[in-house]
């Protein structure tokens, strides 16, 4: 067992000195997740599960070193009690017996009470802003993932190289922060996870999606679950609808009819369903947005002009999924794990890792008394990486003063004001010009 094999909890660096992990991670909360999921450490002279958890989490953050080095990098040492050295399958070994349970129990848990605390007051209208947007991670090409997880097809006898897992993310869009996931299988469109997330949404709150997500079937039971929660779409080329009354020329209260697939999903479904559309006098960007479909039908209290220009927010949960695969990542073409539990268990740790940047750049932000979104995530990225290996090397008492110092570099962090995002997307160039060669060619 991995306890026979590592220091005590003595010699490892003492949560205490974890001191972002410490800040952000009460050990309450670690212990509170380890026992809800059955794998609290009974004996606590041995490597307890809580120290697990923190190296899974480092693994997210420390991306550009293999895990071996991770661990290093927390100061601990493969070394059984008599100092002698062991395989560095004890490190497997113990995420296997952990599993991934306690490190989506944790992700519940500190989403929660981290939004909560750092995304409360910055509202549009009263309204907390969310999105829900999908994405994909690569797994390694195994036939235990390629079963588990699929292949995404591009045409009858072509797919990608590589097994795919599909993840939908509920992401706060003023301060990025995630907060709540569904992911599995590739097989599994969007619309299907974003259902699992159904449970999970505040009131006073407006999510907003991208075009692929306006399904009658998600909509309609999104305000039966959530009457007080709101919800905005853009409206479809082929949507058909009947205005019911006109708020002025480009904004209306709708009909629409519920498709016979879409009540045959779901048979409580009404005929017809209704929204507000607000129309574009041109349509925007490349992709032809007409006009948004929303929840929100009160036209006195929501100009049509606000809810258009909200609509553009929906931007930031794509830059959540930049910073998580461009900045933490560094477009690494696989996930690192090889089997399904030990995927499920860093993506986890990854989405863990990615909130506890967050959580550190609403607090600088408040510190600076600016958005969230104008600190510069790789900055506060870095200084996070530096601060976890200061703790690991560093005499305790010169911690607090390398904090302090952190702390005073805070204008360096923040960014220029945002521009205003481009009518139309495009990209210079391709992220390479040569093709991929794939083994199932």
């Amino acid at each position: 067992m991995l306890a026979h094999w590592l220091l005590d909890t003595d010699t490892f660096a003492v949560p205490e000195s974890l001191s972002t992990f410490h800040k952000h991670l009460p050990l309450d909360w670690i212990h509170t997740a380890l026992e809800q999921t059955d794998k609290a450490s009974v004996r606590r002279r041995k490597l307890p599960a809580e120290l697990v958890v923190w190296l899974v989490i480092a693994m997210g953050l420390f991306r550009d070193r293999s895990i071996s080095d991770v661990v290093d990098k927390l100061d601990l040492q493969l070394t059984n009690k008599l100092g002698e050295s062991v395989a560095p399958s004890a490190i497997p070994q113990a995420r296997q017996r952990l599993t991934s349970e306690p490190l989506a129990a944790l992700f519940n848990l500190t989403a929660a009470r981290w939004i909560a605390e750092e995304d409360g007051k910055d509202t549009w209208h009263g309204l907390r802003l969310y999105s829900v947007d999908g994405t994909q991670f690569r797994t390694a090409d195994t036939p235990e993932l390629a079963k588990h997880f699929g292949y995404v097809k591009h045409s009858k006898t072509a797919h990608t190289e590589y097994p795919v897992v599909r993840l939908c993310a509920f992401s706060s869009l003023r301060s990025r922060m995630v907060h709540h996931v569904a992911f599995g299988p590739s097989h599994q469109g969007e619309v299907t996870y974003t259902k699992q997330l159904l449970a999970h949404v505040p009131d006073h709150s407006l999510t907003i999606f991208d075009r692929c997500y306006l399904s009658a079937e998600l909509l309609i039971n999104w305000q039966r679950q959530h009457p007080h929660a709101h919800w905005m779409v853009p409206i479809k080329s082929n949507t058909q609808y009947t205005v019911l009354h006109s708020f002025s020329e480009c904004d209306h209260l709708v009909e629409m009819k519920v498709s016979p697939q879409a009540r045959k999903l779901d048979p409580s479904l009404p005929e017809h369903w209704q929204a507000r559309l607000v129309l574009y006098p041109e349509p925007v960007s490349s992709n032809h947005i007409k006009g948004v479909l929303c929840s929100l039908v009160d036209g006195q209290q929501h100009s049509g002009q606000a809810l258009l220009d909200v609509y553009f927010e929906r931007w930031e949960i794509e830059n959540s999924y930049g910073e998580i695969k461009h900045r933490m990542l560094e477009d690494t073409i696989l996930l690192r794990s090889q089997s399904v539990e030990g995927v499920t268990q860093e993506l986890w740790g990854i989405l863990l890792a990615y909130n506890l940047v967050r959580v550190e750049i609403s607090r600088i932000a408040h510190e600076a008394d600016v958005s969230p979104l104008r600190i510069s995530f790789m900055m506060a990225l870095r200084d996070i990486q530096d601060e976890v290996m200061w703790c690991a090397i560093a005499a305790p008492g010169t911690i607090p003063k390398k904090l302090r110092a952190m702390r005073e570099r805070v204008k360096r962090y923040i960014l220029p004001e945002k521009r205003k995002r481009p009518k139309s997307r495009t990209v210079r160039i391709s992220k390479t010009r040569y093709p991929i060669r794939s083994k199932h060619a």
